[in-house]
């Protein structure tokens, strides 16, 4: 991961917004219904070089191709693991009894019937045989666009988005082996494929592991001590997953997930720090940029944070449709500077703006300002600690 060595470098999470043509050939896909596999590929193609395009202009240095491929972050796995079956009826929502849920029913019910792609979305799949990779062609695919779309352009790096292997035991209940860690280490051993593939490329993997935190949200029924338990075991089962891979290529996501609610039972920073610093990454992603949780930042000033580390601070956020003002952006950057040094850190955003393909969380009118005022934020920040206009 290249360092801000002389001004504060611009990212993001991951997933944008997908263009309408692309949105419908993915729905008939997704539909079971006939598509032009030509068509389709050429589509792709546009749309990851119009996504990489958007996010230069805006001003993001480290960029992906938006996921315009995947279904969502987390389902695109359905289709590249072989040993998994569909059921029928639809999967339920991990939150639908959540502590978020408990405290809020009648907000919580508004908000679900307004929800468009919760079919899709909610499509029941178990692990009923040995997991295998089989996504080698999708993966393939989904590189060599990226690294169409990166060539020749003013970017600094660029990073791919995978899941992680908790989050995949989450959504696909197991059929197969005969017990959890069995099963949680099988998906690990399987994903080292395509977290190796994506380094090899030549591209920075970002691992995307939002039910870390976001567990102890789903089962109020658990102590927080428990919900620790449950993390520490995810998180070295994903360091087996990343054995051999420097970690100087990869960087760590966790975020709350997707919600727009009160969030008042979101486990603090303060009570999962060490276990996320225990994931063998150099770059850490996390929210930063909300009211739950930008007071967090003093956290990070109470820990000892190896010298090599580099902290990705969400700086705007997709919890909400205000814009925020390029002047907080920047306040926000030289706070946590004036914890870990200048260089250590990058500008980011708590979560992806569009996780799933056809539900985007926030407007993409409104996207790209956000994106803007990250950009505008870090050339601030950048003239404040180096004293100088950023290059």
């Amino acid at each position: 991961m290249k360092r801000s060595t002389d001004r504060i470098l611009t990212t993001h999470v991951g997933s944008l917004p997908r263009p309408d043509d692309l949105l419908a050939l993915m729905a008939a896909r997704m539909d079971g219904k006939p598509v032009d596999d030509g068509a389709y590929a050429s589509t792709l193609r546009r749309a990851t070089d119009d996504i990489v395009n958007k996010q230069i202009e805006v001003g993001l240095d480290i960029v992906n191709d938006g996921e315009m491929g995947k279904s969502s972050f987390i389902t695109y796995v359905n289709d590249r693991l072989g040993g998994i079956e569909r059921r029928e009826g639809q999967r339920p929502s991990p939150f639908a009894t959540s502590r978020e849920t408990l405290s809020f029913p009648e907000f919580y019910a508004a908000e679900q019937a307004m929800q468009t792609s919760s079919v899709r979305r909610r499509i029941r799949v178990v692990a009923a045989a040995p997991i295998a990779y089989k996504g080698q062609a999708q993966l393939k695919t989904e590189l060599a666009n990226l690294k169409a779309a990166t060539a020749g352009k003013p970017v600094a790096e660029a990073f791919v988005p995978a899941i992680a292997p908790s989050n995949i035991e989450a959504t696909i209940p197991n059929e197969h082996y005969p017990t959890v860690e069995a099963y949680l280490f099988a998906l690990a051993d399987t994903m080292a494929e395509e977290y190796r593939a994506i380094v090899d490329a030549g591209f920075l993997l970002q691992i995307d592991d939002p039910f870390l935190v976001t567990y102890y949200i789903t089962q109020p029924q658990l102590s927080l001590a428990e919900c620790r338990k449950w993390c520490e075991l995810r998180v070295e089962a994903l360091n087996h997953a990343l054995k051999g891979i420097p970690e100087e290529k990869i960087r760590f996501h966790t975020c709350y997930s997707i919600n727009m609610g009160p969030r008042i039972h979101d486990m603090q920073l303060k009570d999962i720090i060490d276990i996320i610093l225990k994931v063998k990454a150099q770059g850490y992603s996390f929210e930063a940029g909300n009211p739950r949780h930008e007071h967090e930042f003093e956290v990070w000033g109470q820990v000892k944070l190896p010298d090599d580390k580099i902290l990705i601070p969400g700086v705007i956020t997709q919890s909400t449709v205000l814009v925020e003002h390029p002047e907080l952006v920047a306040q926000r950057l030289v706070r946590f500077a004036g914890i870990v040094g200048r260089e250590r850190v990058i500008a980011g955003a708590d979560c992806g703006f569009a996780s799933f393909a056809g539900s985007n969380e926030v407007h993409p009118s409104i996207v790209w300002p956000k994106f803007q005022a990250l950009s505008e934020g870090a050339r601030i920040a950048s003239k404040k600690l180096w004293g100088r206009a950023a290059p």
